[in-house]
């Protein structure tokens, strides 16, 4: 059975052109998606409750430590010379699988687990495997929900890239959702593709569900973290960067890694991820505000 995975080119105008990205060669059983093209948007109501997920900035009243950043932090973060951003949570509003499984109809279940890996009480991998059996999407339903559901994007981020890029900071995705959702994000905000680090799903030569890509460092427990050390090799940063929502993007702050990790608590604010963080941020305009100092 020949292997596919459904990818989302990065496309020049404001819509996006999903296809079928061949991974093992055989000319008899290509499926071919037809093109889907959308207008993104920041923000776009929908009829599902987790859609409803709104930033907790303006409105929370959680008691947080570590809001006011060290000089030692400051100094980090402003000499950054590469910054990883996570993706659900964090660069966008919502948590990719969860939006698709509740599409698909498994929501609930789906999130519980995710909210599971997310504070790290379960590995990623088996969470990721059991949220991809309680609903075995297809391509087609892949392509319908990515042609009905724009990204959200969190508010102040396109804003913070643009600094970080004009400072000459590179800017990276690394996330443990799919490529598939997340291309269409990385070309709102301006990311290379080549920047992304993400799992892949598969799909047969029918467009049958069959898992995922295993090969990804991001299908596993420290599989950003090593995303991350691969990154700081490969392109000699001294300093960097990670941002992000989750257990598993401060699982990067670590020898070789990530030299700082800042939690991004504006979507979702997790106790045990903050309260090892560098510094909390409930929105990127204190991180923009901080680089024009």
């Amino acid at each position: 059975m020949a292997l596919f995975a459904v990818t989302t080119p990065i496309p020049s105008s404001d819509c996006v052109v999903v296809n079928c990205h061949q991974l093992r060669r055989s000319t008899s059983s290509l499926h071919i998606l037809r093109p889907v093209h959308r207008r993104f948007l920041t923000a776009t109501p929908m009829s599902s409750c987790l859609r409803d997920r709104t930033p907790i900035a303006a409105s929370s009243s959680l008691r947080i430590h570590n809001t006011s950043p060290s000089d030692d932090v400051l100094r980090i973060w402003s000499s950054a010379d590469a910054v990883c951003f996570d993706v659900d949570s964090t660069v966008c509003l919502d948590e990719g699988i969860d939006e698709f499984a509740d599409f698909c109809g498994a929501g609930q279940a789906v999130a519980e687990w995710t909210a599971r890996a997310m504070n790290g009480s379960v590995t990623f991998q088996d969470a990721l495997a059991a949220r991809l059996s309680l609903f075995n999407p297809s391509m087609s339903q892949l392509q319908d929900f990515l042609q009905k559901n724009p990204p959200r994007i969190s508010p102040g981020i396109k804003e913070l890239i643009d600094t970080l890029k004009a400072n000459n900071t590179n800017v990276y995705l690394i996330s443990g959702g799919f490529r598939q959702m997340i291309n269409p994000v990385a070309s709102i905000i301006g990311v290379l593709p080549e920047n992304i680090f993400a799992n892949q799903l598969l799909f047969g030569s029918s467009g049958e569900f069959l898992g995922f890509d295993t090969k990804e460092p991001t299908s596993r427990s420290g599989g950003k973290a090593t995303a991350v050390r691969n990154i700081r090799k490969d392109h000699g940063y001294k300093t960097l960067v990670m941002i992000g929502d989750g257990a598993t993007d401060l699982e990067a702050r670590m020898p070789g890694g990530a030299d700082l990790f800042i939690c991004y608590g504006g979507v979702q604010l997790r106790d045990a991820v903050a309260k090892n963080a560098d510094w909390v941020v409930l929105n990127f305009e204190d991180l923009i505000t901080s680089l024009n100092h």
